[in-house]
């Protein structure tokens, strides 16, 4: 266990997370969740209901975490000592039953128990559901998951497949848990609207102009954002990552698609932040061949002209914080980065910008890494030496929040 510990990132060092395993099919997803947890530095006390311990022997979950896990407390205030030491409590998966017990504050198990503990201490909890669909759609239980959220729960969305409510993506359950635990919900109340992935211009029915974004940093940022209580519009091109299925989103094609659907949500509904954070195709085909051009012919022309740009025609329209990324090649030049950067901030009407060095090929496009330069308007230059992209997400996320409360002050 110890060799593992902060081999992904030192995010969660420091920090000790209580981990609440109930008796679902899917509890065996939770050994991996902890292992995940203790690659960001954690530390996690498993904490079992009777039920899930006939499932899968604590055991193993010991040897997974390198800590003693409790199925009965042993004296009447363990759960307390275990919720003073722990700083967020995950309940993965919780089980219809489990979520009905917490939300009106039956405590006949350890793992109820404790919630009540955490409730109590005015500590993070996050539920991850995992139940027969019917279920979490039944008046009770759905109501019982709102009773949560009102008491401040972060409730992973269930990830319905097959009549289920699956174990979601772990990578969602740990960027939740992030959240909780390191910012809260600090974007409660704000709408904001990203833009993530590359955009297409077809040539004609099967061959396109595009180029290597992912979408990667985009989705983080939406992730993100979800989970710190934002209300979060995903504008999406052909992405290359796993669309969250719990953040309402928009699928586009080409950049004249992506800057309609970015309008149409900015007319009829009022966003407080946009974040262009996708990398729409700079150039297009002045018109689509029809059908597909034959590859016998020896030679082939074509024009390209430039696609509209989005962070103007948004910036004629909306008055509220926008955010811009640069895509720029500065051979490692950290000065003509953010030369490069200013001057696109200006021109585009940008509050902040985010610019990376594209001449790098282990951060950026299509990499699980990123290392920025945030700037704003008041020229202010904050830098992110490489780390995930969730973390640089985190980070860009801070600016704006900051950028808000000083805005709201003057």
């Amino acid at each position: 266990m110890e060799d593992i510990r902060g081999k992904l990132s030192k995010s969660l060092a420091g920090k000790s997370i209580a981990l609440g395993v109930t008796s679902s099919v899917s509890m065996y997803r939770s050994l991996d969740l902890a292992r995940e947890l203790i690659r960001l530095g954690a530390d996690v006390h498993v904490v079992m209901s009777p039920e899930a311990a006939r499932y899968i022997h604590p055991r193993l979950f010991e040897w997974a975490t390198g800590n003693n896990v409790f199925v009965r407390f042993s004296g009447e205030v363990g759960h307390i000592a275990l919720a003073e030491l722990c700083d967020v409590y995950v309940i993965a998966p919780a089980t219809a039953n489990t979520i009905a017990k917490i939300a009106y504050g039956i405590s006949d198990t350890s793992v109820t128990v404790l919630a009540q503990s955490f409730l109590g201490l005015g500590k993070p909890v996050v539920v991850v559901p995992a139940a027969h669909y019917s279920l979490i759609k039944s008046p009770p239980i759905s109501g019982a998951l709102k009773k949560l959220e009102d008491m401040g729960i972060t409730v992973v969305p269930p990830y319905v497949e097959e009549g289920r409510a699956k174990y979601p993506p772990i990578e969602d359950i740990v960027i939740a848990t992030e959240a909780s635990t390191l910012r809260g919900k600090d974007f409660k109340g704000i709408r904001i609207l990203v833009t993530a992935g590359p955009t297409r211009e077809y040539m004609d029915r099967v061959r396109y102009l595009t180029n290597a974004s992912s979408g990667k940093m985009g989705v983080a940022i939406a992730k993100e954002a979800y989970f710190r209580g934002a209300e979060v519009t995903l504008v999406r091109g052909p992405l290359s990552v796993e669309v969250p299925y719990y953040v309402r989103s928009v699928a586009v094609v080409s950049t004249k698609e992506m800057l309609e659907a970015v309008l149409a949500e900015l007319s009829r509904s009022s966003y407080d932040v946009v974040i262009l954070a996708a990398a729409p195709v700079d150039f297009g085909f002045p018109h689509t061949f029809e059908g597909k051009v034959s590859s016998d012919i020896n030679e082939l022309k074509v024009t390209l002209v430039p696609t509209p740009k989005i962070s103007l025609e948004v910036r004629s329209v909306f008055k509220g914080l926008l955010v811009g990324f640069a895509a720029e090649f500065a051979q490692g030049n950290a000065s003509e980065l953010i030369s490069k950067a200013r001057d696109k901030l200006a021109k585009r009407g940008f509050d902040i910008i985010v610019a990376n060095d594209i001449s790098r090929p282990d951060i950026g496009f299509s990499s699980e890494y990123n290392e920025v330069a945030i700037i704003d308007s008041s020229g202010t230059v904050e830098f992110v030496s490489k780390t995930r992209k969730v973390e640089v997400a985190r980070r860009v996320l801070d600016y704006v929040v900051k950028y808000i409360r000083e805005r709201s002050r003057g």
